[in-house]
């Protein structure tokens, strides 16, 4: 049965409203003036990613049988609002979720590392299509601008999660996934990396417009 214990709900609130603040900081760059705008936004783009993501993990594991549960790591969360802040970048690991079962496989858990990351790959495609959508409007009125505003910001930030949580260090799904299958690893890993570089060089509205040939 899918459900969320207290605890876990308490644990993912406090995750979603921490890595939002430190996304809407580094966006910000140094801008603190902005924070105003850019938090409402980072919220969806994070609140979206990082919960379904989370979410991903869980119900791959409880297909296998195994029972899960999200639980914060209080340093990652405090790592996450100092990279932001100082460095301009987020090295985002507020927590995990764990997975309590017997003779997890290899191939299971690589699986249930994989669904995380993929799942944001999936969202950020799904926010650039809609912009790819909304773009023309986006010139008429105000609001179409800040949802527009609002998904390229998405994207950007699901793309990096993908591409953080596939690096194969530590606890990261990354190293579960190439324990598991390099290829997938190698796939998965590219393609968060190649729409991360080219939402941080060239901006998701030049994406959009080559897409759209304008």
């Amino acid at each position: 049965m899918f459900k969320f214990t207290r605890n876990e709900i308490r644990d993912l609130i406090i995750s979603f409203l921490v890595i939002s603040l430190g996304f809407a900081i580094m966006f910000s760059n140094g801008t603190f003036s902005s924070l105003e705008l850019l938090l409402p936004i980072s919220m969806v783009g994070v609140g979206i990613g990082f919960i379904f993501h989370e979410i991903a993990h869980k119900l791959s594991s409880m297909h296998y049988g195994y029972w899960a549960e999200y639980k914060l790591w209080a340093p990652g969360l405090v790592l996450a609002l100092v990279s932001a802040l100082f460095f301009g970048i987020m090295f985002a690991a507020p927590g995990a979720v764990y997975t309590y079962g017997n003779n997890v496989s290899k191939e299971q858990n690589g699986i249930i590392s994989l669904a995380g990351p993929v799942t944001n790959i999936a969202i950020a495609l799904i926010f650039l299509l809609i912009s790819v959508l909304i773009y023309p409007l986006a010139f008429q009125n105000s609001i179409i601008a800040l949802i527009f505003l609002t998904l390229s910001i998405g994207f950007s930030i699901n793309s990096f999660l993908a591409v953080f949580n596939l690096l194969p260090f530590g606890g990261l799904d990354g190293s579960k996934v190439l324990r598991w299958n390099p290829i997938i690893w190698i796939i998965s890993i590219a393609i968060a990396g190649i729409m991360t570089y080219f939402s941080m060089t060239l901006g998701v509205e030049t994406i959009v417009r080559m897409i759209l040939g304008i």
